[in-house]
């Protein structure tokens, strides 16, 4: 299962890769501009961002390889609609950005479901591996896509480029979608002893009532004989209301509003429980923070960059040199990831991240093409051992049953950060240059992601060299 679990991965990086090269020579042979460009590719980033905690909660209520075969199903759909179209010699920009919008749905649903697979399928001791694997063939799709989708709608046009995308995730549903989780039984245990500690939580509130409930009756009832010994006489009795009272205090007390609604059940309460157990990890928000600032700082490199590789670096040929430089330090960073004798996984974590102020201090400085293509390798080698060392420390610390949910908080923030920096990269070289959010950007992505090693959890196992990773 686990070599299914790792083709499927590839053919799933590989299709995706393939789609905004694809998307781009499609619109511009329909005749469209940079506008038409930007609405085809917001178009899928919106409803993902969106519907992105949706994804998290079914994820964590359905079994993840049926989550992640119906979204390669859908992006195989939408990815046939578009080349049918193409093939036919229909350009529609607004086709275009509508079926992107429902792979971004896709995309929403399948994300969360990943790690869950990769929980369900590897025990605890080889996830590293595997992840780090999954980095490999991920990172080099997203280099060999490009040229792959490139060379094909040159060739014989985008239909046919699409065309390849859609049998791509034919085939990754296929694969991942035959994959058997190894612990569906265990997880379905934790669901259940979570609900019978729940029950018998709330069994021993009621019972605790009805104790106190039945002191009150015993105490009323006492005092309602002796007025009526005293009263006998005259033929007072009891009234009721005077019992009525002292029972509602012990037997039928109102709850609080917010236990009710805590104890409902539906997509709410999944929510909020997911969103609890993000809370109770300060380290994970803090990492989260951080990661979500390299992101944004990549928005800006990957704009600004190029802009200064063209003037002062060599070129265009400059800048594929430094990018080509970044893919092989972070293939070398994931290929290392498992093979170093790593204690604390998430302050390698955190230095990988933090990596990312090397290229921005050289974008700052304008660095000759040497330098930047270095300090870009660096940061491409940090990322790389993040990667899979997040990956794994994740599905360690967090219970299986909530994974979709707290992932998809994080990659909400990771979706969101990057494009957020592609769009105001200009407007700010624009009004300050390019060497001050340079500057501003380096120092804020150290000191963020160096910060939160200060709440980095002390691993439940070390993460050392396997031996299948030498």
């Amino acid at each position: 299962m686990i070599t299914r679990l790792l083709i499927g991965r590839c053919l799933s990086a590989l299709a995706t890769a393939l789609i905004p090269t694809t998307l781009t020579l499609a619109v511009l042979r329909a005749g469209g501009g940079e506008g038409e460009l930007g609405v085809v590719l917001a178009a899928e980033l919106v409803p993902l961002l969106v519907l992105l905690p949706v994804g998290g909660v079914l994820a964590d209520r359905i079994r993840p390889a049926r989550v992640v075969l119906l979204a390669d199903l859908t992006r195989c759909l939408s990815q046939a609609i578009i080349a049918v179209e193409l093939l036919l010699g229909v350009y529609r920009v607004l086709d275009l950005a509508v079926l992107s919008a429902v792979a971004g749905v896709a995309i929403a649903f399948g994300s969360p479901a990943v790690p869950r697979l990769v929980v369900a399928v590897v025990p605890g001791p080889d996830r590293l591996r595997v992840n780090a694997r999954i980095g490999v063939v991920t990172s080099l799709s997203a280099v060999a896509a490009p040229a792959i989708a490139g060379t094909v709608t040159v060739v014989a046009g985008p239909g046919w480029a699409a065309g390849i995308t859609a049998a791509v995730f034919a085939c990754s549903a296929w694969t991942l979608g035959g994959i058997r989780e190894t612990s569906p039984v265990p997880e379905e245990a934790v669901r259940v002893s979570e609900e019978a500690v729940r029950v018998s939580e709330e069994a021993l509130q009621v019972s605790e009532e009805t104790v106190r409930g039945s002191e009150e009756t015993v105490r009323v009832s006492a005092e309602a004989a002796g007025e009526q010994e005293s009263l006998a006489g005259q033929g007072a009795t009891a009234g009721p209301g005077r019992g009525a009272p002292a029972q509602n205090a012990g037997g039928s007390r109102q709850r609080p509003w917010r236990e009710l609604i805590g104890r409902g059940s539906g997509f709410g309460r999944d929510l909020v429980e997911g969103w609890r157990e993000v809370r109770e990890r300060p380290w994970f928000l803090a990492c989260v923070a951080g990661h979500g600032v390299w992101h944004f700082m990549a928005g800006l490199f990957l704009t600004l960059g190029p802009v200064v590789a063209v003037r002062e670096a060599g070129g265009e040929a400059g800048w594929a040199v430094i990018v080509q430089c970044g893919t092989v330090g972070m293939v070398l960073g994931v290929f290392l990831a498992p093979r170093l004798p790593i204690r604390r996984p998430v302050v390698a974590v955190q230095l990988g991240a933090a990596c990312y102020a090397f290229p921005m201090a050289s974008l700052a400085a304008g660095a000759s093409l040497p330098v930047m293509a270095a300090a870009y390798a660096v940061a491409m080698f940090g990322l790389g051992l993040l990667s899979p060392l997040w990956e794994t420390v994740v599905a360690d610390e967090v219970p299986e049953h909530a994974l979709g949910r707290v992932r998809s908080f994080d990659q909400l923030i990771s979706f969101a950060s990057r494009p957020f920096g592609l769009a105001v990269a200009a407007p700010l070289a624009g009004l300050a240059g390019i060497a001050a959010p340079a500057v501003v950007g380096g120092v804020l992505v150290a000191v963020v992601n160096l910060a939160a090693i200060v709440w980095a959890p002390k691993p439940r196992r070390a993460v050392a060299p396997s031996a299948h990773g030498r």
